[in-house]
């Protein structure tokens, strides 16, 4: 009980970047900056689709929907790593919120991967049966496939943040990262976290490899479809369409898998926390580049709409 309670009253700091408070307010002001062009960008996409009918299809669904995720991933992370910058790392945090900043993290995080696979079958839908297209790919299954998503991200998230705060905490409280990431708060545990290495490792295993296999297998059939396209237009026109959502793929499960998916014992600190600033600001911010310049349909609706202003 004794211990329980030590756990309760607990409280985490984020170790700063930079112990140097000039240096400290250059990594503000560039994470504000970024924040503020990921929340930006992904708006405009979001509203972008919203408002123009002629994007009223299920790929530009999917696509506002993950705008939107992103900027509820980003916003669960960036107000926390923005006061603690300016503070030098003394801007406390509870173990209740630090455990509802991992849960949403790893909720809308694990939502975004399923989300991900998602768009990949209805590229696959889309350019393997076109005559099936409106058929399969009806409004029903598009809203049922999001719900899925987020339901997934939720029962894959609380199960383990649950887990992870059982722990107990002792007199270690300084969290080396920007955020409460679960493998650096694991690092503070005064027990034995095998467990709980293996349920993360297993349940990152899970949210990475399982999507990335379906979204694997849907682009090998989508490459084969394309490659019988008689007509130049025509290919370029497919695979423009799945060119800005593979790379958004790459960038996703590229930073996240090299993140959970090693092994605990080469796990680094230093090099976690800058693989991090990738996956939670950087990828957020080219997400919307990435399908604006590439895709020619959102680029004229994003045009109309900037004139408008």
């Amino acid at each position: 009980m004794e211990g329980i309670n030590k756990t309760a009253k607990i409280q985490f700091f984020f170790r700063p970047f930079s112990p140097n408070p000039k240096v400290q307010v250059v990594i503000f002001v560039a994470f504000l900056m970024m924040y503020l062009t990921s929340f930006s960008g992904n708006t405009t996409v979001a509203v972008t689709v919203h408002i123009n009918h002629s994007l009223h299809s299920p790929m530009y669904f999917f696509l506002a929907n993950l705008a939107v995720l992103e900027i509820f991933y980003t916003s669960s992370i960036a107000p926390l790593a923005l006061a603690n910058l300016l503070s030098m790392g003394k801007t406390p945090v509870s173990i209740t919120g630090c455990g509802t900043q991992m849960f949403f993290f790893v909720f809308l995080g694990g939502a975004d991967c399923v989300l991900l696979a998602v768009m990949a079958y209805d590229r696959f839908i889309a350019i393997c049966h076109p005559l099936r297209y409106t058929l399969v790919m009806s409004w029903s299954l598009c809203v049922e496939l999001v719900v899925g998503s987020l339901v997934l991200g939720f029962l894959l998230s609380l199960p383990l943040t649950i887990l992870i705060f059982q722990l107990p905490f002792c007199h270690n409280n300084e969290i080396y990262h920007f955020y409460c990431d679960m493998p650096a708060v694991l690092h503070l545990a005064c027990a034995d976290t095998r467990v709980h290495e293996t349920a993360l490792y297993i349940i990152s295993f899970i949210v990475l490899s399982i999507p990335l296999s379906l979204i694997s297998i849907s682009y090998v059939f989508v490459v084969v479809a394309i490659s019988r396209i008689r007509s130049a237009e025509g290919r370029h026109r497919a695979f423009s369409t799945c060119s800005s959502h593979i790379l958004v793929v790459l960038l996703q499960y590229g930073c996240t898998s090299s993140m959970y998916l090693s092994p605990s014992s080469s796990y680094s600190p230093e090099m976690g926390r800058l693989v991090s600033v990738v996956y939670t600001f950087i990828t957020p911010i080219l997400n919307p580049l990435i399908y604006s310049i590439r895709n020619k349909e959102l680029k004229d609706a994003l045009r109309k709409a900037l004139r408008k202003f």
